[in-house]
C-alpha cells in the first residue's frame, strides 16, 4: 500500500523552472561558473578530479553536468564541468 494518496504537489518547482527561464532570456546566468572540454579520455578524468579537490562538492556544488564522447573522434570526451562561484 502506497503512503501517498496523490502526487505532490509541483506548484514551486513550475515557478523556479518559470523563474530560470526568464533570467535566461534575459541574459542573465544561473549563477553557476561552467567551463567545457575536449580531453582524451585520461585527461578528462583528471580534469574532473582536479576540480573536485580544488572546488570540493559539498561547498561548491561543484558537478560534471555533462560528459559525451565524441563520434569518430578517437577517444575524446568533451564534457562541462559547473560549480558555485564562492563556497558560501
Amino acid at each position: 500500500m502506497s503512503r501517498f494518496k496523490q502526487p505532490p504537489p509541483l506548484e514551486g518547482l513550475r515557478r523556479e523552472i518559470a523563474r530560470a527561464r526568464d533570467r535566461k532570456a534575459e541574459g542573465q546566468s544561473s549563477g553557476f561558473v561552467r567551463e567545457t572540454y575536449r580531453l582524451n579520455r585520461d585527461e578528462a578524468r583528471a580534469k574532473a578530479r582536479e576540480w573536485f579537490s580544488t572546488w570540493p562538492k559539498a561547498a561548491y556544488w561543484t558537478e560534471v553536468e555533462s560528459w559525451r564522447a565524441l563520434p569518430g573522434k578517437d577517444d575524446t570526451i568533451e564534457f562541462t564541468m559547473r560549480r558555485l562561484p564562492t563556497a558560501d
